[in-house]
């Protein structure tokens, strides 16, 4: 699947992948050397801590308080008309 998602993405935007993050899983024994091999970086993270995933979380957070304020606009909007 990492397969597709890498030329997906590479011929959508025109870049290539410098980085790649998982956690200590043993299903990506046999990706680090496909990283090595594509110039990769695989930035492994500890399993099972959230702690390291602030970033993700956030933007997480963002997009849903976002779309409740879309959803909340909305309601106000046609509660008015």
């Amino acid at each position: 699947m990492f397969l597709i998602y890498k030329t997906e993405v590479e011929n959508q935007l025109n870049k290539k992948i410098k980085r790649i993050r998982s956690d200590k899983g043993g299903d990506y024994v046999l990706f680090d050397g496909y990283c090595v091999r594509e110039g990769i970086i695989h930035e492994i993270n500890q399993p099972h801590s959230p702690e390291s995933n602030v970033v993700a979380k956030r933007k997480k957070n963002r997009t849903v308080k976002e779309m409740m304020n879309a959803m909340l606009i909305s309601y106000t909007t046609f509660d008015n008309l």
